[in-house]
């Protein structure tokens, strides 16, 4: 099956998708921040980052995924994507998963603290989910839709002297 749908260019289409993904980014950062930094709103329980922190800033930046790409797909309004930004896309998710997967990896099973052990955001986690958040960078700044610069191909002028 083909898609045939048609395109419809609308500027307004463009600006309220973006002022929503935009919105959304916000709160996914809100949201990040309450579980990286439960101390910025007086919720800090522990010392140690457990698993509802991990869980609620995960929860974040899967916001801040899924509002970044509402408002850069918004840029091309109706414009056909290229393939480096379907690529951008798809390294948005993959590094989204990589940022849960190292994120949850105790509670996966193959992080440093095994089931008898109550689970901690340790140093290699940490270092996934920042691999994670690198790899979703990149996939935004591949979502950008970047515009050839026109090459106008102009016959020379001939200045005649009296």
């Amino acid at each position: 099956m083909t898609n045939s749908l048609p395109v419809i260019k609308n500027k307004l289409n463009g600006r309220f998708r973006t002022r929503l993904g935009l919105i959304t980014t916000v709160l996914g950062f809100i949201i990040f921040l309450v579980g990286a930094e439960p101390s910025l709103f007086g919720l800090d329980r522990s010392p140690v980052i457990g698993f509802v922190q991990i869980a609620v800033f995960l929860v974040g930046l899967g916001f801040i995924c899924l509002g970044g790409y509402i408002s850069l797909a918004a840029l091309w309004n109706g414009v056909q994507k290229s393939i480096i930004a379907d690529v951008g896309q798809r390294l948005v998710a993959t590094g989204y998963m990589i940022a849960v997967g190292s994120g949850m990896a105790d509670l996966f099973g193959f992080g440093s603290q095994q089931y008898p052990l109550l689970p901690r955001f340790g140093q290699w986690q940490a270092i996934g989910v920042m691999v994670g958040q690198l790899v979703i960078a990149v996939g935004f700044l591949m979502l950008i839709p970047y515009k050839k610069p026109s090459i106008e191909r102009t016959e020379p002028t001939i200045l005649e002297s009296d």
